[in-house]
């Protein structure tokens, strides 16, 4: 991550010769609207959850899964990475949108439930949804939203470059050939103002060639605005700078 004063933690993972992230590797878990918020759905579905639990311990992230197995359309419309699912919850003023962290089903996937990890802010509907219990129902949207991330845009990248805020990073896996993926990730308190004070991608001009490099953004807006910002100054078409919005 790049930041204005040095961050306090800040992690370079460099697996060898990683794969590709698929459509499960990036789903933001802010349970805010999504950065660029769509308009709330207007059909709706009921569906129990399947699991809440703390994910974290101070329990300020949780984990939360959604039975559809009596969805099937709903499940059938999560097609990449990074895509939203509205949730309308009682007496929350307006629906939230979270990002699915869960892979869109494969072709003759038994998958039945969408997973998000969520952050309890309290006084928030994140907050309402963190304390219900399996069973509980759910309003959700009828479909899932947001073009996702078109992964397919950078499929020949040998290097995959990933910058997250917070919790940006639920899990992932792997598609395509051999790739190297670096994974910059900031404290769920750091943000990104103004200029950066370190370029990371300038310091690896010397091993990173920008016409083999590709990068996934997940955070907020702010955040993936200037990183593209330095990338792109840096040499890397925007072309191959993914978000999510």
């Amino acid at each position: 991550m790049l930041l204005r004063s040095a961050p306090r933690r800040l992690h370079l993972l460099r697996p060898h010769h990683l794969r590709l992230l698929s459509a499960a590797a990036l789903a933001s878990a802010a349970p805010t609207p999504a950065p660029v918020p769509p308009q709330a759905p207007t059909e709706w579905a009921e569906a129990p959850l399947a699991a809440v639990r703390p994910a974290t311990a101070d329990a300020s992230l949780y984990h939360v899964s959604l039975d559809l197995s009596a969805h099937g359309d709903l499940l059938a419309s999560h097609a990449a990475a990074g895509q939203f699912l509205p949730f309308r919850l009682p007496a929350a003023p307006y629906p939230i949108f979270l990002a699915i962290a869960s892979p869109p089903p494969s072709p003759g996937s038994s998958a039945a439930a969408f997973d998000f990890l969520v952050k309890r802010l309290p006084g928030t509907p994140s907050a309402r949804l963190c304390d219900l219990r399996p069973g509980d129902l759910v309003q959700v949207g009828a479909s899932v939203v947001g073009r996702g991330f078109e992964v397919a845009r950078i499929a020949d990248a040998r290097d995959v470059l990933v910058f997250a805020t917070g919790s940006g990073i639920r899990r992932g896996s792997m598609i395509g050939k051999p790739k190297e993926l670096k994974l910059y990730l900031s404290s769920q308190d750091q943000t990104v103002n103004g200029q950066a004070s370190e370029n990371v991608f300038s310091r690896m001009k010397d091993i990173l060639n920008p016409s083999s490099v590709g990068a996934i953004l997940c955070g907020h807006k702010q955040m993936t605005e200037e990183i593209t910002r330095i990338l792109v100054a840096d040499g890397l078409s925007k072309d191959r700078i993914l978000t999510n919005f």
